[in-house]
């Protein structure tokens, strides 16, 4: 069995926002590190939050 970072996921997320499809993070933690890995990575997305986690929907330019 592989181990799973939360950095590799975040990674994996921003890389899907990247690509145009949304992303859920479904905690604070996991929020935060996508927000840091899409800064990184110079992509804007919407941040939508609601009491059980957190969407990420890309913006279109």
């Amino acid at each position: 069995m592989e181990v799973y970072s939360y950095r590799q996921m975040a990674r994996d997320k921003a890389s899907r926002i990247k690509d145009g499809m949304c992303a859920y993070a479904e905690t604070e933690m996991m929020a935060h590190l996508i927000k840091k890995e899409l800064k990184h990575q110079n992509l804007q997305a919407y941040e939508d939050s609601t009491d059980i986690g957190c969407w990420f929907i890309p913006v279109c330019k």
